[in-house]
This record gives C-alpha cells, sequence and structure tokens, in this order.
C-alpha cells in the first residue's frame, strides 16, 4: 500500500548561487558527509547534484505527510547511490520515527526515490510503500 508521494522541483543555478553566497554553512546544515562527497567527485556537476538531493529531500519530508517542519531536519533525509547509479533514501532521527508512525503494524515501509535533471532543474520523486513483513 502506499504511504505517501512528494515531489519537488529545484532551480540548480539556485542552489549554486545559495552555496556561493552562504558556503559551508549552507552546505553543513543541509546535507551529510556522503552526499557532500559525492556531490564534490562531480565537479562537472556539482550544483546539479546537490539540488538533486534538496528536491530529493523536499520530496521525502512531503511524503512523509510533514514537509519540513515538526522537528524533521534536513541531514534526516539522505541520498546515497547503488553501485548501479540508482538513489536509495535514508532517514534517521525524527524522519525515521515519522515513517516508523506511518507505516502499519505488520508491514515495512519501502522508500522509492527517483532523481533527474535537465539545466536548470532538478526534480524528485519520493514514494513510501508498506509492504507485508514477512519475517514476522
Amino acid at each position: 500500500m502506499i504511504l505517501g508521494i512528494g515531489t519537488d522541483l529545484a532551480n540548480i543555478e539556485r542552489i549554486e548561487g545559495t552555496i556561493a553566497r552562504f558556503g559551508e554553512r549552507f552546505l553543513s546544515r543541509v546535507f551529510t558527509e556522503r552526499e557532500r562527497a559525492r556531490a564534490e567527485r562531480r565537479p562537472y556537476a556539482t550544483a546539479a547534484t546537490y539540488a538533486k538531493r534538496w528536491a530529493a529531500k523536499e520530496a521525502c519530508s512531503k511524503a512523509l505527510g510533514t514537509g519540513l517542519r515538526m522537528g524533521i531536519a534536513w541531514k534526516d533525509m539522505s541520498v546515497t547511490n547503488l553501485s548501479s547509479g540508482q538513489p536509495v533514501m535514508h532517514v534517521t532521527g525524527w524522519a525515521k520515527a515519522r515513517l516508523e508512525a506511518l507505516t502499519p503494524p505488520g508491514h515495512r515501509a519501502v522508500i522509492h526515490v527517483t532523481l533527474t535533471d535537465d539545466h536548470p532543474w532538478a526534480h524528485a520523486m519520493v514514494m513510501i510503500e508498506a509492504r507485508p513483513d514477512a519475517s514476522g
């Protein structure tokens, strides 16, 4: 069953300008070290990589049904990639607690995320699914 869907569109140039203006203060507040390492390894697409992750965090917060309020922190949501390149959303802290509260008994939550960019836009969509827990 679908627990939540969220989508977000971010302007890559706006994120690039925010990085230029606020630098470390912005980056350390919003992105995990792992997210930052991935973006910095992509000098040809650093701003686009950050913009996609920004959009993913916004989309995830919407799928959780809250948006960025109620105690959720930017770094409570993070995106990594499988070796195939497929993005994976991780939640910790308040976002994880919210996900657990949304998940019906006897089910486990699966977060699906897709990212794309076409300059100047970056887009993310997050869908949270509850699957019956086969371990119980």
